[in-house]
């Protein structure tokens, strides 16, 4: 089969690679698309593997080419979705119902080969067969919606809820849509980007702010603070504008992965104790029973288009196009949002 490995720093080989096979309790799924995600990019730009070469890529939909010994709920031909985390099932925080903590994890596209190939391998317990409403396309964005359902989740959001989302990234704007779904109120989103700023607006957003043109001092002073604050970017800067803008007793939620180190003035971190915020992390997007009600919810919320998430499609591409999807995610002020490997699509 075709295969996209990563052999080195800014390097990718289109390779030929045996087929994998169908152990026990495993299928083997047919790619149809595979997404990009943002925990990629270094994967690819800073060599960031576990070791070389490595094929990535595990937000995926597929159909089901071949079915391994015990498998019962799956056929060939089924089409599915891939929750990408392989827990080992036994260290304490497996047995504990809290498979995102296990020590001794596998993970679909980062320690074990992905889906930015023909084929690849999964366990059926992994797997969720698709509704016939929804599109493989789509359902490629399945996994990224259930990162932002478990996130929104870490704190209650009642009905009507101020909430402020930082980041208008792909986790951003999922976490936008499913604060929409679930009801919140009015939903601010800040982002220096205003093509994507422009898509929040377009698919939920009551408010759009861009620092780089309208202060975020100016209009917390003159309008309510919001309850909930969930930060997506990962940036340094809004990982402290989290705390410097949410509510006394409001909640914040962590998504985004740090990049560089944190500082806080002390008045800021002083916020969390005279305000006795709630500050949660959250951790990809799993529960128990394993996978998690976060995948049936995300598949639901697609098939009755409550959650559409066509508009975050923002380009597709053949495996032969290597590294040409990575390079405009990067690009300055790029408008991506999800880029898509298009490999062995519907008819």
């Amino acid at each position: 089969m075709k295969a996209l490995n990563v052999v080195d720093v800014e390097k990718f080989n289109l390779v030929e690679v045996d087929k994998p096979v169908a152990e026990k309790g495993k299928v083997v799924i047919k790619v149809g698309y595979c997404g990009i995600c943002g925990s990629d990019i270094p994967r690819y730009f800073n060599g960031g593997v576990h070791s070389f070469p490595q094929i990535l890529g595990h937000e995926f939909s597929g159909i089901v080419d071949e079915v391994g010994e015990n498998v019962t709920k799956l056929k060939v031909g089924d089409r599915v979705a891939v929750a990408p985390l392989v827990p080992c099932g036994e260290c304490e925080f497996c047995q504990q119902g809290e498979p995102a903590l296990c020590k001794k994890y596998s993970f679909i596209g980062s320690r074990e080969d992905g889906a930015m190939a023909e084929y690849v391998a999964a366990p059926e317990i992994n797997c969720f067969k698709i509704p016939n409403q929804l599109s493989l396309k789509e359902a490629a964005l399945v996994e990224p919606l259930t990162v932002a359902i478990h996130g929104v989740d870490r704190v209650n959001v009642h009905a009507g809820a101020t909430v402020l989302v930082l980041g208008a990234g792909t986790i951003g704007l999922l976490t936008l849509l499913t604060l929409r779904a679930k009801g919140a109120g009015k939903i601010i989103v800040v982002d220096l980007n205003e093509e994507k700023l422009q898509l929040a607006k377009e698919i939920g957003a009551d408010v759009i702010i861009n620092p780089l043109k309208d202060s975020m001092d100016q209009y917390f002073e003159t309008n309510e603070q919001p309850e909930i604050v969930y930060e997506t970017a990962g940036s340094n800067i809004t990982q402290v504008q989290a705390i410097e803008y949410v509510a006394k007793r409001g909640k914040v939620v962590y998504i985004g992965t740090c990049k560089k180190d944190i500082t806080f003035k002390p008045e800021v971190f002083e916020k969390i104790l005279r305000g006795e915020l709630e500050i949660r992390g959250s951790w990809m997007s799993y529960s128990s029973p394993f996978p998690g009600y976060e995948w049936q919810a995300a598949l639901r919320y697609m098939a009755t288009k409550e959650i559409d998430v066509t508009p975050l499609i923002t380009g597709e591409f053949e495996l032969e196009d290597k590294e040409i999807p990575f390079n405009k995610m990067i690009e300055k002020d790029s408008h991506h949002v999800k880029l898509l490997y298009k490999i062995s699509p519907e008819n």
